[in-house]
């Protein structure tokens, strides 16, 4: 499972569609729907809210409107409802990391993405997260690219 820090505007077709599938999953999760998944260390940071569900909910509304905006047919009822008030913190070195995970995966998967992103120092993130300064999180299983 991979929630991405990033914008969902940087993922390609099959990037955003997995990104829908999975925070769908990590919903259920918070929800209680599931049995699964439930110490996946990428769901951290949405326990620690005051309301997880309406987090992720959040987190979902903006992967739809990044779909919507493709002109892709997400179903918008699968998101529960609730409303997140604050943004969740997140750390440039997990923004970087990710950036450059999701770089090597395009690099082979999709090429033409990959050349439209490399110049990019400094991507934007998901808009559910203000990011600080700060090293890659502790819970991520850091690979070498």
């Amino acid at each position: 499972m991979r929630i991405w820090t990033l914008h969902p505007k940087y993922l390609d077709p099959r990037g955003l569609v997995a990104l829908w599938r999975e925070a769908l999953l990590a919903q259920k999760v918070l929800r209680g729907d599931t049995i699964g998944y439930k110490a996946h260390p990428q769901l951290l940071r949405f326990r620690a809210q005051p309301d997880p569900v309406a987090a992720i909910a959040h987190y979902l509304t903006n992967i739809h409107d990044e779909a919507v905006a493709r002109g892709y047919c997400f179903d918008a009822n699968k998101i529960s409802p609730g409303t997140m008030t604050n943004n969740i913190i997140e750390t440039r070195g997990q923004l970087l990391y990710e950036w450059q995970h999701l770089k090597a995966k395009l690099h082979v998967r999709h090429p033409e993405q990959f050349s439209h992103l490399r110049r990019i120092k400094a991507p934007d993130p998901h808009p559910l997260f203000t990011i600080i300064p700060g090293e890659v999180r502790d819970w991520e299983h850091v690979k070498s690219h």
